[in-house]
């Protein structure tokens, strides 16, 4: 959520106006009573420091619960120490937190603001209604009533002004009294009484108190604290599981790279993601990248060169928190605004076959323990990969022609039947069939040999994928014999079509590179094609139809009146 440049100078400048003019209206109306117990009340300052810098956490939502620690300094030393604590402790929080970064400053100010409103109004309630620094709850019971005034009163205006900051600074849309409001609620009322517990034993045994009731309440934060961390980790296994098995499903390179690009992007605070492979000609070459949410590449890069270099050379994980780890070692490929990186190898089979880098724009942005988070999804990816380059290929050669590399018959069958299943359904306007022959290739193959008869039947191959480019589909039927399909085309367009590649196999010789004549290194060879055409609906209503009339037009219509030309199917 952005906050707009001047409502970030007027959050400044409240506080200027308003904390050190209202510090100094309370020191002067109720003055601090502290002569003699500065050793006291540097007790009680520690222990404000140091719950503030362990929020528990429940429900993924940090609850930083100070005030029953606030509640026992102001009964104790009086309404301006409690001020003073309370900004200490809000310094210390947000240290903690390091979000003191660039253009998160008036963060400061404005929490600032809120902790000194709740404690001057939860203050002037309680001394309004006759309440009294240091009261003894056992000689007159109303004080005990006006303390719970105070911690009512102060819950109260940290909510309203928790929820003003949400809607009219950080501009936000969703509803505030949900389950973050009402955890936060039950253990801010839970925590309270132990600010009581705490004033209580103090009159009692001094400082102690702070040791009986502090150190409880710091080792049950830390047990959150933990209990936590192991949550969160279980968490995060759990996903890169689930994303594991996501990856093994995907039968496709590209919707491997897409899923982890995505998944990483989800998981983790990133700006940057970018996913190289080492290629052939050993150098890590991007294969997907993604800025801002964009996608983009990088140059290819050497061993050793730059983070994703050295990532690869010396196959171990690198972990930057700060831009001024990393910059010595930087080749000028990530963007400026880059912080945090974070590179993991991509090993299959003890070798690296490719880098994971992702960088964000804020400073410590990754966890130690994500780090084995990615590693474990790098491992799954690998595997992933290499399935799907596996299934790619097996599917590739079993729907391809090894030797013209176009589609066989049997994937064309397919296609055929399910493209007129479309034209069944009224997906499909028409669909046409260009069948083609090559004129006297046995007279070819006799002449320069069958390996000069393949050399024609690859660059044919070619020439006919270069002309129908993405109008159709083209596959090799079977010998010398071609077929193109072209949906939502008419009689009139495949025709056309089909007089265009037969101009462009007969105006053009072949060049021979092996013939049997060792006499020439290279040999131009003129060849021509016949040409027969049908569409469907108006020729055919069924697949075995459309190739059977194609057929027809291409030996009746085409060879028999001399070959070298184009006929379509005509039923009469």
């Amino acid at each position: 959520m952005k906050v707009k440049p001047y409502i970030k100078n007027l959050i400044f400048l409240t506080w200027i106006l308003m904390v050190p003019a209202g510090t100094w209206f309370t020191y002067k109306t109720y003055p601090p009573h502290i002569s003699g117990q500065w050793l006291d009340v540097l007790a009680f300052l520690l222990l404000t420091c140091v719950v503030a810098t362990m929020p528990i956490v429940i429900n993924n939502m940090f609850i930083f619960l100070i005030q029953w620690v606030a509640l026992a300094t102001f009964l104790r030393f009086g309404l301006f120490v409690e001020i003073i604590f309370a900004q200490i402790a809000v310094l210390v929080l947000l240290l903690k937190l390091r979000i003191l970064r660039k253009g998160e400053l008036f963060r400061l100010p404005l929490n600032l603001n809120m902790f000194f409103l709740v404690s001057l109004t939860s203050g002037l309630f309680y001394h309004l209604f006759g309440g009294e620094t240091g009261p003894d709850f056992t000689e007159n019971s109303n004080y005990l009533w006006l303390a719970m005034l105070y911690a009512v009163v102060s819950y109260a205006m940290n909510q309203i002004i928790v929820s003003f900051n949400l809607y009219f600074i950080y501009k936000s849309k969703e509803s505030y009294f949900g389950k973050d409001f009402i955890v936060e609620t039950i253990t801010t009322f839970i925590t309270f009484p132990i600010g009581f517990v705490l004033y209580i034993l103090y009159h009692q045994v001094g400082c102690l108190a702070l040791l009986f009731v502090g150190i409880p309440f710091v080792s049950l934060s830390m047990i959150f604290r933990l209990y936590y961390s192991s949550e969160k980790i279980n968490g995060y296994l759990q996903k890169a599981a689930e994303i594991g098995h996501q990856m093994a499903e995907r039968l496709n390179v590209v919707d491997v790279v897409e899923l982890l690009i995505q998944k990483v992007s989800e998981m983790l605070p990133v700006d940057y993601a970018y996913i190289l492979e080492v290629t052939k000609n050993d150098e890590l070459q991007v294969i997907r990248g993604l800025e801002d949410g964009m996608p983009n590449s990088l140059p290819p890069v050497e061993k050793y060169e730059g983070i994703s270099g050295m990532v690869w050379g010396e196959q171990k994980t690198f972990l930057y928190t700060a831009k001024k780890e990393w910059q010595k070692y930087s080749n000028g490929h990530l963007p400026d605004d880059a912080e945090s990186i974070l590179g993991v190898p991509i090993v299959r089979s003890k070798k690296v076959i490719g880098v994971l880098l992702l960088a964000s724009k804020q400073k410590r942005a990754f966890e130690r323990f994500q780090l084995m988070i990615i590693d474990i999804l790098c491992s799954h990816f690998a595997v992933a990969i290499e399935n799907a380059k596996h299934y790619e290929m097996t599917k590739m050669q079993s729907e391809r022609c090894s030797l013209t590399k176009l589609y066989n018959y049997r994937y064309f069958e397919n296609l055929l039947t399910e493209e007129f299943e479309k034209l069944t359904c009224f997906e499909r306007r028409t669909l046409s069939l260009i069948i083609l022959d090559i004129d006297h290739f046995k007279s070819v193959n006799d002449t320069y040999g069958h390996q000069s008869g393949n050399e024609i039947l690859f660059e044919l191959a070619s020439r006919l994928s270069k002309s129908v480019d993405d109008r159709g589909t083209v596959a090799r039927y079977g010998g010398e014999e071609f077929v193109v399909l072209l949906p939502d085309s008419t009689k009139e367009e495949a025709y056309r079509i089909a007089e265009q590649i037969r101009q462009l196999i007969s105006n053009w010789p072949f060049i021979l590179k092996q013939s049997m004549n060792l006499d020439e290194v290279q040999q131009k060879v003129m060849i021509t094609v016949s040409i027969g055409v049908a569409t469907a609906p108006e020729d055919a209503e069924d697949p075995l139809a459309l190739i059977r009339h194609a057929d027809r037009a291409l030996y009746v219509g085409a060879k028999r009146a001399g070959r070298n030309r184009v006929a379509e199917y005509s039923s009469c």
